[in-house]
């Protein structure tokens, strides 16, 4: 086929080729084609616009092909002399042919130039993201313009300002080439052509090199801007409806991208962070401690590491992310690969001063608001109740009966869902591990709190990792970056929305908080202790757990997350978040757009789970009452009234 011949062979694009890209797209068809000298053409679905560069053939452009690459309908294309002929003849074909599906049809070429004027000291070294816009004088699709020029506007690059200028004029193509396709043909075809000439502040202009930091941002803000730009045209000008400019996305994921995700979750998978940095003498520790009149610091052992964290982390970064030519996903993956090492970094850490540090760039801080909301809480709420009595428990297998059955709930839903119930010597507490729920054999849990914890670590923590499961992607169920928050937010949610959440319990979590801060203010593990239960008044038993959990490792700061999500996810509500996208995997609050983007492109598929508690007799009273704005303090002061 003419793909398989060697490119010297072709200068042309022969009549056979464009032939069969005319009858894929008739017929709806996906395509993917490599053209001579180093083309491509790039059509996920059939839409009503086509993203075009042509490559320099006599001068090098290093980089700029990378910002078309990732759209859903692009052309690379050599701007040789050649070509031309042939080139035009493909541009009509599609611009014909789907011009006539949806009534009108858009191209937006794109090429690197201009001239980079500093402004000043800091534009000499940073230079500005720049954007010229060419339409035509004569019928330009000003929608399309409008929402291009404003989207361009709201670029920042390493906190310069983009600058964007639009130009009238009806030669819309790089200097020195012909149009795409001739004014009198594109009108005929009702074909609207955009230019837009970028400064390529992605490439050294002393050495040519690039700077793919810069190109990488640079790409992905485009990308949002293209979109967004086809947004506007097809609902002005075409038969096209898309629900959302994210819906104008490619669709069709590429091999690299399943690679990249399979070794990925393959690397995450092979060792459990949590559990590696959880110590297996928690109940002996405590012993000694209180034998102590708990003055003496536990020693804490942990498991072997079942992985070498340096061969480990040459094997991340073999991992060819830079094969993705769409650039949300890239980013995803590059995140990932971020998280991974310096998980990696502070397993090789375990137990040393610089462990601290790994746990502050995983888990972030305690921030002064944060810190006076821990504080509050434990002033307003007495440290002593009868919330949770301990006179009515269930014993750790009891509550693993329960769990089963909530679990097999879910599962006739499901088939697919496999997670189970473990009752363990080397756990305290309950614990869910890869999909699993572990439990601690001396655990105890009033009964009070049974239906709050089920929706805790069942109804959020195992239904996120089925639902992660049932996507095409791994990361889902591995989680994607920085995803605790939103998880132990969303899992604290479900306590109050059973009605679960009691006082000692929203206290524990605020003296996590507490404990927190007092590890990262250099505080002692005896006067962290000692803080807890002398000034906040926990007893002797929680406020150990509780400090163990933040000094565990050489330093745990995750504990805090529970609270600060809670208040994230709290303010999300409140502006109007809805909480579906929220349960198709395990995500981070900054990935909702991601999420909602990739629902939109069809990339994600439905989740096939919703928790238990959406069910509840009263979710749709509490959650108007969120939707009105609380506090954690709110939830509380609800459940006693």
């Amino acid at each position: 086929m003419v793909n398989h011949l060697k490119k010297k062979e072709i200068t042309i694009l022969p009549d056979e080729l464009i032939q069969e890209i005319q009858d894929r797209l008739v017929d709806g068809k996906q395509l993917r084609r490599t053209l001579p000298l180093e083309g491509r053409l790039h059509i996920d679905r059939t839409l009503p616009f086509l993203v075009v560069y042509r490559r320099p053939s006599k001068h090098p452009d290093k980089g700029t092909d990378q910002l078309v690459k990732g759209e859903a309908s692009f052309l690379l294309a050599s701007d040789s002399s050649q070509l031309k002929p042939s080139l035009s003849k493909l541009i009509r074909t599609i611009v014909k042919t789907l011009s006539k599906k949806y009534g009108a049809f858009l191209i937006v070429e794109l090429w690197s130039g201009g001239e980079n004027h500093p402004e000043s000291e800091i534009t000499k070294v940073v230079p500005k993201p720049g954007f010229r816009i060419i339409t035509s004088a004569s019928r330009p699709p000003t929608k399309a313009v409008e929402g291009l020029e404003k989207s361009l506007k709201n670029i920042r690059i390493l906190k310069q300002k983009a600058t964007v200028a639009v130009t009238y004029n009806n030669d819309r193509a790089p200097v020195g080439l012909p149009p795409l396709i001739a004014d009198s043909e594109a009108k005929k075809l009702n074909c609207f052509v955009i230019g837009l000439e970028i400064q390529p502040i992605y490439q050294n202009q002393a050495t040519g090199d690039i700077y793919p930091l810069v190109l990488r941002t640079l790409h992905r803000r485009l990308a949002r801007a293209l979109k967004q730009t086809v947004f506007e045209f097809s609902h002005n000008q075409t038969s096209h409806r898309p629900p959302n400019y994210q819906a104008l996305g490619r669709r069709a994921v590429v091999k690299a991208v399943w690679e990249v995700d399979s070794q990925l979750a393959e690397i995450s998978n092979s060792f459990d962070f949590l559990l590696q940095v959880t110590p297996v003498n928690t109940n002996s520790a405590w012993t000694t401690f209180k034998q102590s009149h708990c003055q003496q610091v536990p020693v804490l052992y942990y498991r072997p590491l079942p992985v070498a964290p340096d061969l480990l982390k040459r094997q991340l970064y073999q991992i060819r992310i830079d094969r993705i030519e769409d650039p949300t996903l890239a980013s995803l993956f590059r995140e990932k690969r971020t998280e991974l090492d310096r998980q990696l970094t502070m397993l090789r850490d375990r137990g040393k001063p610089e462990f601290l540090y790994g746990s502050l760039q995983l888990f972030g801080g305690v921030r002064d608001d944060l810190l006076v909301l821990a504080k509050d809480i434990l002033t307003k709420l007495p440290p002593h109740s009868r919330d949770e009595s301990t006179k009515n428990s269930l014993t750790a297998r009891e509550f693993a009966e329960r769990a089963k059955a909530e679990i097999e709930f879910y599962r006739q839903t499901y088939s697919g869902l496999s997670s189970k119930v473990h009752v363990r010597d080397d756990t305290v507490g309950l614990m869910v591990s890869r999909g699993n729920l572990l439990i601690g054999k001396q655990t105890t849990i009033p009964r009070s709190r049974v239906e709050a914890l089920l929706q805790h670590e069942v109804g959020t923590h195992i239904v996120t990792y089925s639902n992660g499961r049932f996507q095409p992607f791994r990361q889902l169920y591995c989680g994607l970056a920085g995803y605790e928050e939103l998880q132990e937010g969303l899992a604290v949610l479900a306590e109050y929305l059973v009605g679960g959440l009691s006082r000692p319990r929203i206290r524990l979590l605020a003296g996590r908080v507490i404990a927190a801060h007092c590890l990262i203010t250099g505080a002692s593990f005896i006067e962290t202790f000692q803080e807890l239960h002398d000034s906040f008044g926990f007893n002797q038993r929680t406020a150990f757990t509780t400090t163990i959990r933040i000094y565990r490792g050489g330093g745990l700061v995750k504990d805090a997350v529970y609270l600060r999500g809670l208040v994230k996810l709290l303010k999300y509500l409140e502006r109007g978040g809805e909480l579906a996208p929220l349960f198709v995997g395990k995500i981070a609050t900054e990935h909702i757009p991601i999420i909602r983007e990739l629902q939109y492109r069809h990339v994600l598929k439905p989740a096939p789970l919703k928790p238990r508690y959406l069910e509840h007799p009263r979710f749709a009273e509490k959650f108007t009452h969120l939707k009105n704005g609380l506090t954690p303090l709110n939830l509380i002061e609800r459940r006693i009234k």
